[in-house]
């Protein structure tokens, strides 16, 4: 049977041949799940989180979105360029990270997912880039050694990114394993793990239906969540 992986929904005001507000998951970010072996599970993200829903699930995949509320990570004031932010979902996705990191489930962070669970252990964001990585695709140095080197079997990897959002502090409980070249960090991996965990900045669904290197991060996943953990 295919590991069954979650994907909390995202909330969005209408979609193509649906009559009113939806609920959504990336096509290609689905698509990249089962070519790997997964069978995706998109999730309603309802508020409050109910840690037994996540029961009959293999591993999670925290995707990206729209903006954390800056005060989850302990801003006090709101940049003007923040966009979607959404009470419940943060609210839900901010309990299923804490739930991941604290029972070790496997788990890929993508994006709005990496800034979450930098938030749920204590880092902070910078609410907006003088100059952002939105339609970017640019080159990330991956730390040798890494359990990210290790999936992409290179040190250096084509990121297609779309975050106007990066890290300012990361939290104690991450350690960057990847940079942009202007500093950004572009990937973290728990400096304890408790099973496996992967947060990447970056859209690697974006090119995994062209690029193999991108498409083996959703393979490892899929491999963890059957049982494989750390074995690349």
């Amino acid at each position: 049977m295919r590991p069954l992986i979650a994907i909390p929904a995202r909330f969005s005001a209408s979609a193509s041949a649906l009559r009113y507000a939806a609920e959504v998951a990336a096509r290609a970010l689905v698509e990249a799940v089962y070519r790997a072996g997964g069978e995706p599970f998109v999730m309603h993200p309802a508020a409050p989180f109910d840690p037994s829903r996540l029961e009959r699930c293999d591993g999670v995949l925290l995707p990206g979105g729209g903006d954390l509320h800056p005060r989850h990570y302990g801003a006090t004031s709101e940049h003007e360029a923040l966009y979607d932010v959404d009470e419940e979902q943060d609210a839900f996705d901010l309990a299923l990270a804490s739930h991941v990191l604290e029972t070790g489930l496997p788990t890929l962070a993508v994006c709005r997912g990496f800034q979450v669970v930098n938030a749920v252990l204590g880092g902070a964001l910078n609410q907006h880039m003088e100059r952002d990585h939105r339609h970017k695709v640019h080159p990330v140095t991956v730390t040798p050694g890494s359990l990210l080197a290790k999936i992409l079997d290179s040190e250096e990897t084509m990121a297609s990114c779309y975050h106007h959002q990066s890290t300012a502090t990361l939290a104690p409980g991450l350690t960057p394993t990847a940079h942009a070249g202007d500093g950004t960090v572009e990937a973290a991996e728990l400096a304890d793990p408790r099973g496996w965990f992967l947060a990447v900045q970056w859209h690697p669904e974006d090119t995994a239906a062209t690029d193999r290197s991108q498409q083996s991060l959703f393979h490892a996943l899929v491999r963890a969540s059957a049982g494989g953990g750390h074995r690349l």
